[in-house]
């Protein structure tokens, strides 16, 4: 897999200068973009093609490896939400608790129990991905999004909510948007990885 530049990953994202020399990469800092400087109640660090499989950093295997960086809610959202709607898989989303939530990130279908998924957990989320159509609940496109919130679906040790809640069913335009509404309302957020979605299908998690 080849790693590209800032440039070529994140155009249009000025980084901080002090993020990007030696000792930064010495210390394994990501770069952060030029408003975290002043802005830094709201950062998210945003790794699009790394996984970590039960604690081991796994990058994809197709394609290039965009690096890891520091973003604030309007730079991140501004590069995760084409993203998102440019995704052409099914996803199962969860709202994350906005008390506790410290890393929220897709794990595709075919590495669940790799990440450490529970067997029931996954069982229940594949079940709901393989039944996942209809129409969107605000546009009446086509939904590949199904979206639990809180009051729904409590947390991932809670399979009987993920397998009996209705949830919302959403296009790739409004899943997306739901997404990011939710992150963006988080106060004093600093999730500490946030990835890019996979494959054919798969989950956004929290922890």
């Amino acid at each position: 897999m080849a790693r590209i530049s800032l440039e070529q990953a994140y155009p249009g994202i000025e980084f901080r200068p002090r993020t990007r020399g030696w000792l930064a990469r010495f210390s394994r800092m990501p770069p952060e973009c030029v408003h975290l400087e002043t802005q830094q109640d709201w950062m998210a660090s945003f790794a699009p093609d790394t996984l970590y499989l039960r604690g081991k950093k796994a990058p994809r295997p197709e394609g290039t490896w965009r690096p890891e960086v520091s973003l604030c809610r309007a730079c991140l959202f501004g590069l995760l939400g084409p993203e998102l709607e440019q995704y052409r898989g099914r996803v199962a989303a969860f709202e994350p608790d906005s008390g506790s939530v410290s890393q929220y990130f897709f794990i595709g279908a075919q590495d669940f129990a790799a990440a450490g998924l529970e067997s029931g957990v996954a069982d229940a989320i594949d079940q709901r991905l393989a039944r996942l159509a209809g129409d969107c609940e605000v546009c009446a496109s086509p939904a590949t999004w199904l979206w639990f919130s809180r009051r729904e679906v409590e947390s991932l040790d809670r399979t009987d909510q993920i397998a009996q809640s209705p949830g919302q069913l959403l296009c790739s335009a409004h899943g997306p948007e739901r997404l990011c509404r939710a992150l963006g309302a988080l106060p004093d957020a600093n999730l500490l990885y946030l990835n890019a979605p996979y494959g054919d299908s798969g989950a956004y998690v929290w922890i």
